[in-house]
């Protein structure tokens, strides 16, 4: 099988210091594709720009940038351009919730406002700014990555509508700017074990009095386990790639199994799911 290759495919991941984001331009790096990474802070950043340079052929360059702000956008496309002549693809990994506002009655309008903005209104000014660039340079792909969230009740107020409607976002994009050569598609994404999911599974733990938070939670998923950040990664390459060429309009959904049935006890109770099948 032909390795999957971003050379020549210029990119921007943004929440790119840590966590899944990290992984993502890593494996972009690690592909031999140019990157232009993003956060907040620069020096959280540059630190993991370095780190990765030095690890993969790709080259990574760091950039502070506030993905809300459409001053601070268009400074990163430019950047990204600047550095390596033209840009490809757009990984719109930057997101995040409030924990408290877990229900809508929860949930203040501040609150709820910021979840939109960070979660949708960003991946709008991302993928307006770059459209030009990347129409001018022949077309390219742009990977959005959404949640589970987003495609059925969970929870999560504002974040979860954000998600909803970044499918939206990214289907218009692809009928819009298909006939330019590009591509869009979203990737949702179950419970992935990053250090933020184990921290937040510790702390719905003692809430709960001690009775384990991480065993409820994977009863919902029929692997067993949850994500790693790499397997978000591959995906994220895969749909960065020509090897996806034909993909576009789309709803990945990288989650092991949660979105497809019941949880797993309730599998087993009612339909006897764990007597493993045997030969005739």
């Amino acid at each position: 099988m032909v390795e999957l290759s971003l050379a020549d495919r210029p990119a921007i991941v943004t929440g790119a210091s840590r966590g899944i984001g990290k992984e993502i331009a890593a494996a972009f790096a690690e592909a031999g594709g140019d990157v232009a990474i993003c956060s907040r802070t620069y020096e959280d950043v540059a630190a993991v720009a370095e780190e990765l340079t030095d690890a993969h052929d790709g080259r990574v360059v760091p950039v502070e940038c506030d993905v809300t702000d459409a001053d601070a956008v268009r400074d990163l496309v430019d950047t990204a351009v600047e550095e390596f002549g033209d840009l490809r693809v757009l990984v719109n990994n930057a997101g995040g919730s409030v924990e408290s506002a877990d229900l809508l009655h929860r949930c203040s309008e501040e609150e709820f406002e910021w979840m939109l903005e960070l979660n949708l209104k960003a991946p709008y000014l991302l993928a307006r700014e770059a459209l030009p660039a990347m129409i001018a340079a022949g077309g390219g792909s742009m990977v959005h990555v959404g949640s589970v969230n987003g495609l059925f009740g969970i929870g999560l107020a504002g974040y979860s509508e954000a998600k909803s409607g970044l499918l939206a976002l990214s289907r218009n994009i692809a009928t819009h700017y298909g006939q330019y050569g590009i591509r869009s598609n979203v990737l949702s994404a179950g419970t992935i074990e990053t250090q933020n999911r184990r921290d937040e599974m510790e702390s719905t733990e003692e809430r709960s009095g001690g009775t384990s938070a991480r065993d409820r939670w994977l009863d919902q998923y029929p692997l067993g386990r949850f994500g790693r950040p790499r397997e978000v990664a591959d995906t994220a390459l895969f749909l960065a790639s020509d090897r996806s060429g034909f993909i576009t309009g789309e709803n990945v959904v990288v989650d092991g199994g949660l979105t497809a049935g019941l949880p797993q006890s309730f599998e087993n109770e009612i339909y006897q799911a764990d007597e493993p099948p045997t030969g005739r």
